[in-house]
């Protein structure tokens, strides 16, 4: 069973950063199409952001341009780089993995963490 484990998040003024990492327990990292969710208090969790192996991205419209999805494949790890962090961006993230080759609904969820953008 595949373990995804989140990292980053936290509190941030609007205008400002913050980058989320999202790292595999298992070795097969590099077999993985990887993707970003989110859920803000009393709505539904909706997509951010995905990346495929081969360096292809794809981003919602309400982040395009603020925010980077990439990844580091010698760390296993999954990144999402936000930028001109709005306080409509306020969430719970989640990252999700499922094998590049096998297309359909993610497999694999890491536990979630808070992002607050406030001032």
């Amino acid at each position: 069973q595949e373990r995804l484990v989140q990292s980053g998040g936290g509190w941030v003024q609007p205008g400002g950063s913050l980058r989320l990492s999202c790292t595999t327990s298992g070795g097969t990292f590099n077999t993985y199409s990887m993707g970003w969710y989110r859920q803000a208090p009393g709505k539904e969790r909706e997509y951010v952001s995905a990346g495929r192996r081969n360096g292809d991205t794809w981003y919602a419209d309400a982040v395009k341009g603020r925010f980077t999805i990439y990844r580091d494949n010698d760390k296993n790890t999954e990144y999402l780089q936000m930028n001109s962090l709005k306080p409509e961006d306020t969430a719970v993230y989640y990252c999700a993995a499922r094998l590049d080759s096998v297309p359909g609904p993610y497999a694999y969820w890491g536990q979630g963490t808070q992002v607050t953008v406030s001032s």
